[in-house]
């Protein structure tokens, strides 16, 4: 049999330039289901008010980002396909949920092969509406449109794998872990009301999120993210006194909770001096690792007084991560 592994992460804007982050952006944040609000409305903030302004300072952040290979998100999934497709009986493809190279244009190569199976793999641990459930549903757009239309088979989340686990253990050993003083997980924030959705009759924070994985918060993003930091924790065997998950790159204070940036700030407030920063939600880094992590959280946290700042980097096109997703795969 014929089958086709399809890996896809979130998309990076063509070259670091103002028209070139506004295409991105906008393709992105017109998505309903990352702002889900009234189409028209969300169509003119989105186009009139957000992209026009936000594109400046982006821009200016993508030129500090990008290398002689371009994005590093858009390199390393390139390597990470050509790895797992040399080692796997599939052939692998990637693309981007937005911008290049586009789901459409890899989905018609993929079906012109004529497969069996396709195997739809988004690149996110966790299950996020506005990211793995948004490749789902723009690649149901896509291949609904054919006449034949093989086995489809989705992975929706795979934050719980072990391999995957031991991948990250593997970053982070590369480092003194017992010199710093705290080690945070920080994931990227989502807006509250889109953990809400997860439930049918009751809000997330009727849930114990926090606390454990259950048969009602299985699909809620805080609380898989919760469940890696102690997944994590345990692997490293990192007394729970010691950690702290967090959430970044929030756009209002309707975010998911704490703040990255505050729970640093509240450590210059008591002495900790030291800290290590995981970000087990990017499976690349990108900008909102190298840059907003590597950076910006760095240099504030040492303007408040700390004394050392470490992010570890993402797994990226590591040979544990190709063997995570071959395992990951092969299990679905």
């Amino acid at each position: 049999m014929r089958k086709a592994l399809l890996l896809v992460n979130l998309g990076t804007p063509d070259k670091p330039t103002y028209f070139s982050v506004f295409r991105y952006l906008r393709e992105f944040l017109t998505d309903g289901r990352v702002i889900n609000i009234n189409p028209l409305l969300r169509f003119f903030l989105v186009t009139f008010i957000i992209v026009p302004f936000r594109s400046f300072g982006s821009s200016k952040l993508y030129k500090q980002l990008w290398t002689e290979n371009g994005s590093p998100l858009l390199f390393h999934t390139k390597e990470l396909a050509n790895k797992l497709d040399h080692i796997s009986d599939y052939d692998v493809y990637y693309a981007m949920r937005y911008q290049k190279p586009s789901l459409k244009k890899v989905i018609d190569k993929i079906m012109k092969s004529n497969p069996d199976e396709i195997i739809i793999l988004p690149l996110f641990p966790h299950y996020a509406s506005a990211t793995t459930g948004s490749v789902f549903q723009e690649v149901q757009k896509y291949i609904s449109k054919y006449w034949v239309v093989p086995k489809i088979t989705f992975i929706n989340q795979f934050y719980d794998n072990k391999l995957f686990i031991q991948s990250w253990a593997e970053k982070a050993k590369k480092f003194d872990l017992d010199s710093f003083d705290k080690i945070i997980f920080s994931y990227h924030g989502i807006p509250n009301s889109h953990v809400d959705n997860v439930y049918f009759d009751s809000m997330c924070s009727d849930h114990n999120c926090e606390i454990a994985i259950t048969d009602e918060n299985k699909f809620c993003y805080k609380a898989t993210c919760y469940e890696t930091t102690r997944l994590l924790a345990n692997e490293l065997e990192i007394s729970s006194d010691k950690i702290v998950t967090s959430f970044q790159s929030r756009l209002t204070n309707k975010w998911l909770t704490p703040f990255t940036d505050e729970v640093l700030e509240d450590f210059s407030k008591n002495d900790v001096k030291k800290v290590l920063i995981f970000s087990p939600a990017f499976t690349a880094d990108c900008l909102e690792t190298i840059i907003e992590l590597g950076v910006e959280y760095k240099e504030m946290f040492l303007e408040m007084g700390g004394e050392e700042l470490e992010f570890v980097p993402s797994l990226n096109s590591s040979d544990s991560f190709v063997q995570a997703l071959s395992d990951i795969v092969s299990k679905r």
